[in-house]
């Protein structure tokens, strides 16, 4: 009798694991390279949010494993396309002469707008503008964004435009390289992990950065003064890469359900992430005691000029790669507005357990 029951026992336990142990074997997972330090937001909002979508949208069948320091920052394009890894986020920026189509988003606009609508308007303008410029070849974009405005930080105050003239900043590539040179500032090429230790050094008077930056990179500590245009001096470019290969190892289903919660949903969280990380900058930043200053005028005026001749220099470019800026920049303006008027994506984030 009891033998009997220990055996009636163990097959009731083989009976209640042999569902679960079937689906974990049939679970694919979906590897993410990443970078920036684990308490970036892409690591503590963006990755945990998509996870937790991922396996919602296929009933668990497609999970997502984030794997840091798969290498730097220029090389996430290639670990995706080679297939080292399924996915990663990119700066457009670090690859120099890859990417024209993506300063799109880049160029200052004057105006105050989140870089949650932002990255859902640039999405749609990717989508229906920019992607026939194929410049992510090799991978498959699932998500654009936006970073926060680009200000510029430095060590002593600067009243105007001439001050910046003659200051070596550092600069990221893109659009605020070409910023810098028509001011007259000497670029420095530097990673924002870089900047604290540039600046304390005096090797730089101070950087053209994101707003989180005050906090994430400690810019707070060694350039506490901040001059600032609605909306940036400049912001920058990102995508959210897959590697075409990924779609095999799942169902048509499956690959629906994925796409679903990924572009816009996806670019809005991206966005929503550099939203929060810019508020938690500023905080940080006024705790320390940063002077901001806004731009006058006079310097919005030739900020304003140096723009569209910005701009005009790229619209050549890039209608070498079949892009009508024109009819691209219009349509982001369009999407940006509706985007405003849509519902915002907070409600369906996921904050890390």
């Amino acid at each position: 009798m009891h033998h009997a029951t220990r055996l009636l026992l163990g097959a009731a336990a083989f009976c209640l694991s042999a569902p679960a142990l079937a689906q974990t074997e049939a679970q694919t997972t979906l590897t993410v390279s990443t970078w920036g330090g684990p308490n970036h937001g892409v690591n503590t909002i963006v990755w945990p949010t998509w996870k937790a979508w991922i396996e919602e949208a296929t009933e668990g069948r497609v999970t997502l494993d984030v794997v840091h320091d798969m290498g730097p920052p220029a090389s996430q394009m290639d670990i995706v396309a080679d297939g080292i890894a399924d996915a990663s986020w990119i700066f457009h920026a670090h690859m120099a002469g890859r990417f024209l189509a993506t300063q799109l988003p880049e160029f200052p606009t004057f105006e105050e707008f989140s870089s949650e609508d932002a990255s859902a308007a640039y999405w749609h303008t990717h989508r229906e503008h920019l992607a026939q410029a194929e410049e992510h070849r090799g991978v498959d974009v699932v998500a654009m964004g936006v970073h926060g405005p680009g200000q510029v930080f430095t060590r002593d105050a600067v009243a105007d435009l001439d001050d910046l003239a003659g200051l070596r900043l550092r600069v990221g590539g893109g659009v605020m390289s070409g910023l810098a040179e028509a001011l007259g500032v000497t670029g420095v090429a530097l990673p924002p992990t870089g900047v604290y230790e540039a600046a304390s050094q005096g090797v730089v008077d101070g950087a053209m950065l994101t707003l989180e930056s005050l906090r994430s990179f400690r810019v707070a500590e060694v350039a506490p003064h901040t001059l600032t245009v609605d909306g940036g001096f400049y912001r920058g470019s990102f995508a959210i890469v897959v590697n075409p290969m990924f779609w095999e190892r799942v169902s048509a289903e499956d690959r629906q359900a994925i796409e679903a919660v990924s572009g816009e949903s996806l670019s809005r969280l991206f966005g929503y992430m550099m939203d929060v990380s810019d508020e938690r900058g500023v905080a940080f930043g006024e705790e320390q005691g940063q002077v901001t200053q806004a731009l006058d005028e006079a310097g919005i005026a030739r900020l304003q000029e140096i723009t569209d001749e910005l701009i005009a220099a790229w619209s050549v470019e890039v209608a070498e790669r079949g892009v009508e800026a024109e009819a691209a920049l219009e349509a982001f303006r369009e999407q940006l507005a509706r985007a405003a008027e849509a519902e915002g994506i907070a409600s369906r984030v996921v904050e890390p357990r």
